[in-house]
């Protein structure tokens, strides 16, 4: 029998879960089989919404798990997947052999005696016990990327395989240039420069100001005298 096909996330399905995250209480979706890396119909919460709302921008984090990732409304649900139903095993099928005749006895046997119980397997402590191996999924390649403004103003975007889990993120000029002094010096180089252009930027409109506070304050002087 074919699975039913479980409906994507509707405008209002996606309007719903925006007010139970507005109200503290993130809501719980089911992966659908367009999800890509992840078991259909396995669980999830809400964690927040990026913008625009396009492409992936549903943040959820899978139940068990702590990493975040971003999903389409095509691969999640509002719609819980019915429980698996176990087959069950075909009933033994008991042979038919034909009563013998009934026969005449002088007397009747003694029961044989009954077969002694087997004594239970002892328990095995729970220190002892393997725990279950959890079968980790292939790491995706992941792409960070810095980008810088004309006024030095900077954003990172992080590509975690073929989803962007990250997009145009502030960053502080002061982080880049920390974590750019630890990477190869044609990167250290290439971030100072920008961040050197952007200071020289912002000190000359500060000198600018300055020497129209100092008219202001002048003609006020001449006003007031």
């Amino acid at each position: 029998m074919a699975k039913a096909k479980q409906n994507s996330l509707s405008e209002e399905d996606i309007d719903y879960l925006r007010a139970e995250l507005t109200a503290g209480r993130p809501a719980a979706v089911w992966f659908t089989s367009a999800a890509v890396g992840v078991e259909a119909g396995r669980s999830a919460k809400v964690i927040s919404f990026t913008e625009p709302a396009e492409g992936d921008f549903i943040q959820v984090r899978p139940t068990g798990d702590k990493d975040e990732l971003s999903f389409s409304p095509a691969e999640l649900t509002l719609e819980k997947p019915a429980p698996r139903k176990r087959t069950p095993a075909p009933a033994a099928v008991k042979e038919e052999t034909e009563a013998p005749a009934p026969i005449e006895h002088i007397y009747t046997p003694a029961p044989p005696p009954a077969k002694p119980k087997p004594a239970p397997a002892p328990a095995v402590p729970a220190a002892e016990r393997k725990p279950a191996v959890r079968k980790q999924a292939k790491p995706a390649e992941v792409t960070v990327t810095l980008v810088s403004t004309v006024e030095g103003e900077w954003t990172v975007d992080v590509q975690w395989g073929s989803k962007r889990t990250l997009k145009a993120a502030p960053v502080a000029a002061s982080a880049v240039s920390q974590a750019a002094k630890l990477l190869p010096e044609e990167v250290d180089e290439a971030v100072e420069s920008v961040i050197d252009a952007a200071r020289e930027r912002h000190l000359a409109r500060v000198e600018q100001l300055r020497a129209e506070l100092a008219e202001a304050q002048r003609a006020l002087d001449e006003l007031s005298g």
